[in-house]
């Protein structure tokens, strides 16, 4: 599963030539194309989209600081996270996706992510998918505020491949919510330098 030095380098080199390509051209410029089979190994998992190519918008690369440089499983991990977050209509309740980052914390109610628990649905319970953020309250103090980004019925009636489909855009959305506060701890360690 690793990938030797020499590959990341014409994966960037790639990455690169095919960034200063959709520049040049009079194609949509929001988009930031990454092709998905020079980052793959040939013997790995493709991904499910027919397409080898698959396009970021700017303002979420942008927002997240994500560029060719970036690690190659932050990438697909993204890639695939557009597409549930497509997929699961989470654009009704958060339109702009450069700002589903905003959140502190996702979780799902009426089903389980626990690792004792995990992927159970919860009897009688509601499927959502419940955005954290912190707002001040009217005396200043910071308070839990859950917004619900999808609402999806009742967990017993759900199919199994949508419940996972779910589950893995909440896992996505945390992973990619991981390598942000990575990220964040290596800027406060340089600065100790």
């Amino acid at each position: 599963m690793g990938v030797s030095v020499e590959r990341l380098k014409n994966i960037n080199k790639k990455l690169r030539e095919k960034i200063e390509e959709k520049r040049n051209s009079s194609e949509d410029d929001n988009l930031f194309t990454i092709d998905m089979n020079s980052i793959s190994d040939s013997n790995e998992k493709k991904t499910t989209k027919t397409s080898a190519y698959y396009d970021i918008p700017k303002d979420l690369a942008n927002a997240i600081e994500i560029d060719e440089k970036s690690d190659p499983t932050r990438l697909e991990n993204l890639v695939r996270m557009i597409e549930l977050y497509e997929k699961l209509d989470i654009s009704k309740k958060a339109p702009e996706l450069e700002n589903i980052f905003m959140y502190k914390a996702m979780n799902i109610s009426g089903v389980g992510l626990k690792e004792e628990d995990f992927g159970e649905i919860r009897e009688g319970k509601y499927v959502q998918i419940i955005a954290i953020t912190y707002e001040p309250d009217k005396n200043g103090k910071k308070r839990a505020k859950n917004i619900s980004l999808g609402y999806f019925g009742k967990a017993e009636t759900l199919e199994l491949s949508f419940k996972n489909e779910i589950i893995e855009f909440v896992l996505r959305w945390r992973y990619e919510k991981a390598f942000q506060n990575l990220k964040h701890y290596r800027v406060l360690l340089s600065r100790l330098s």
